[in-house]
């Protein structure tokens, strides 16, 4: 069981080539991280596995658990299992946050089932605790006048209530000091499973420091150029991606 993408390419609405042949494959129960330099395509690959409407996949495949989800529309690809978890997560003025999610969670019910509100409510309480998020949030506008840091838990509050077998975050770090850091990733790491897959992308080895990857890989140019074990990721935090210009690229 894995999340398996194959010689994926993608382009921007313009025709403007972003992903030129990505490889990767993340068996369920591990965690990796993709590092690389602006504009490498680290979040066009997030988007695109997601099935954001702002690119184009041109060629290649991205299947979960064996199954070809191309052709699958972003709710679809959702209630297949994926989560996108946003470097800059949208505001949604005028649906709270406890209806938003209570309404997701209800899309994945079989016709006719209804969520328990006292389970749900209890159950949303606990993942607010564990975030360090005060419980007037239940009632606030979807990260309407939040800050940047506030925004990053809730995500992670929608994923963990959300329960994806395979979660995507794109650069989650960003714009987090030390303390909110550690919560997002004590939050993160309360769902690692053997069953439940995770793909970090990050500039920084700050964020690997507390969700510690299985693999790393390196991508440059729409491409994955180089995987390794953690330590890649302080190789490059130490000497940044010089190689990239004396390597050539690999699959």
């Amino acid at each position: 069981m894995s999340i398996k993408i194959e010689d994926l390419h993608a382009t921007l609405q313009d025709g403007t080539e972003i992903l030129r042949g990505v490889n990767l494959e993340i068996p369920t129960g591990e965690t990796h991280a993709i590092m690389g330099p602006n504009g490498s395509g680290k979040s066009t690959l997030s988007k695109v596995i997601a099935g954001h409407e702002s690119y184009i996949q041109t060629k290649g495949r991205v299947l979960i658990d064996g199954k070809d989800i191309t052709e699958l529309a972003i709710d679809e690809r959702s209630r297949a299992g994926i989560f996108l978890a946003f470097q800059y997560p949208n505001e949604v003025p005028g649906v709270s946050n406890a209806n938003f999610i209570r309404a997701a969670l209800q899309a994945r019910l079989p016709k006719g089932e209804d969520i328990d509100a006292v389970a749900f409510y209890k159950s949303l309480y606990e993942k607010m605790d564990l975030l360090e998020m005060d419980r007037k949030f239940t009632g606030r506008a979807v990260n309407e006048g939040f800050s940047g840091g506030e925004k990053k838990r809730n995500e992670i509050l929608q994923m963990i209530m959300l329960d994806p077998k395979y979660c995507i975050l794109d650069e989650t770090d960003s714009g987090l000091d030390i303390d909110a850091l550690k919560v997002v990733a004590r939050g993160v790491n309360s769902m690692r499973t053997t069953d439940r897959s995770f793909l970090l992308i990050t500039h920084y080895q700050r964020l690997l420091d507390y969700i510690q990857p299985d693999k790393v890989h390196v991508m440059s140019e729409g491409q994955i150029v180089k995987s390794g074990g953690p330590e890649l990721a302080h190789e490059l935090e130490a000497n940044g991606y010089e190689f990239l210009k004396q390597e050539p690229a690999l699959a």
